[in-house]
């Protein structure tokens, strides 16, 4: 194993510091722990990636000490976007089951780095990988990279991102090479949103800049509540929001059953605001006035999403980027209000009241992005 020398080295993520001062320690079961709950990069050319892209081609080359090396590069290490490079996402449990080592060929990670350990690939080195592996925690954590975005709009259009940046375990403030790797960016896209090009990508981002991706419903019952309690100059009783907004479905002419919906919708909102209050999202006298936020989060991470898969560049992902943060920046007061805005636009349309996942995953992200001191939530002003 070699190291890079240097102890004031600025790494760009913690990841990379903690490889380089275990390095100097000479501690490698420290470095491998590390590697052991990291995706790892290989690059490739994009044509040849599309042409098969259920096949790995991983070249090796020879170091100046004469050694046969397998390549491999941790996020922070990543180089600038490019049309038409791109990379695949791997495990240490991946690369020890690939078959692609044979024990007299090194694994370079972030070679020529200060980064950067070879390991040696022998049998027993490939068993300790599958092992650390399987040990590996993984928890949603707050990831930034020292060069990307920290101040002005395009940090605060990534911070308005950062729900799902924590959920996914990629760095917040990131408009780079890669979101997740390329093969598995092109399947989300067309399993989840039925984009194959960069037309279907423009036009989903349209409808979430414009906040039409996800049910009018919701936005339509908390305006009758802001309403009504503009009117009242209190917040007005739930039966009396419940009646108005099933009174203003049925003068829009809408049917028996939607008016219906409407009125358990009302019902389940009261509840999903309640155990907000009772979990941190929401004041305990507080309340969401839209959901957009919803919608905009999710602009800023499709955006990234656009740009990891080569559907657009880094200037069209950074405009429309800073536009969702505008656009966030309008309809909230806080990054607390936002969050929770956020929050019950996706708990309404994938929980169903399961308390489940996908609540949780809110309730997670919430506390990492207000608590963390490094959280852009607590560095960058919401007005």
């Amino acid at each position: 194993m070699a190291t890079g020398t240097g102890t004031n080295w600025a790494a760009p993520t913690e990841t990379e510091w903690l490889l380089h001062s275990a390095g100097l320690r000479g501690d490698v079961t420290a470095q491998l722990r590390v590697l052991a709950r990291e995706e790892l990069y290989i690059a490739a050319p994009k044509a040849e990636v599309d042409a098969r892209p259920d096949l790995i081609r991983w070249p090796a080359y020879r170091d100046a000490s004469g050694w046969m090396c397998k390549p491999v590069l941790t996020r922070g290490m990543l180089p600038p976007w490019h049309p038409d490079w791109v990379f695949h996402g791997v495990s240490l449990k991946w690369i020890a089951d690939s078959g692609l080592l044979d024990g007299r060929t090194l694994l370079a990670v972030n070679a020529g780095t200060p980064a950067q350990l070879f390991l040696p690939t022998a049998a027993d080195h490939l068993a300790l990988w599958r092992r650390l592996h399987e040990e590996a925690e993984r928890p949603g954590r707050l990831i930034g990279l020292r060069h990307g975005a920290l101040r002005g709009p395009l940090a605060y259009g990534l911070a308005c991102g950062a729900h799902l940046a924590v959920g996914n375990d990629v760095p917040w403030n990131e408009v780079g090479s890669v979101y997740q790797e390329y093969t598995s960016e092109l399947r989300m896209l067309r399993e989840s949103w039925d984009i194959t090009d960069r037309a279907g990508w423009q036009q989903q981002l349209d409808f979430l800049l414009d906040a039409r991706n996800s049910p009018a419903e919701p936005d339509f019952v908390l305006r009758v509540r802001e309403e009504l309690r503009a009117g009242l100059d209190e917040a007005p009783p739930v039966d009396l929001w419940r009646e108005t907004a099933a009174g203003h479905a049925q003068d829009i002419g809408v049917g028996h059953g939607a008016v219906k919906d409407i009125e358990e919708l009302v019902r389940r909102i009261v509840r999903y605001e309640a155990r907000f209050r009772a979990d941190g999202l929401l004041a305990p006298d507080g309340r969401v006035t839209t959901t957009v936020a919803y919608d905009y989060g999710r602009a800023v991470n499709l955006a990234r999403w656009g740009l990891s898969a080569r559907f657009c560049t880094p200037y069209e992902a950074e405009q429309a980027i800073v536009h969702a943060g505008a656009l966030s920046k309008s309809a909230y007061r806080s990054w607390e209000d936002f969050s929770a805005g956020y929050a019950l636009g996706r708990v309404l349309r994938f929980d169903e009241e399961s308390y489940g996942r996908y609540y949780q995953q809110n309730v997670d992200a919430h506390r990492i992005l207000t608590e963390h001191e490094a959280s852009p939530w607590r560095n960058i002003p919401w007005r």
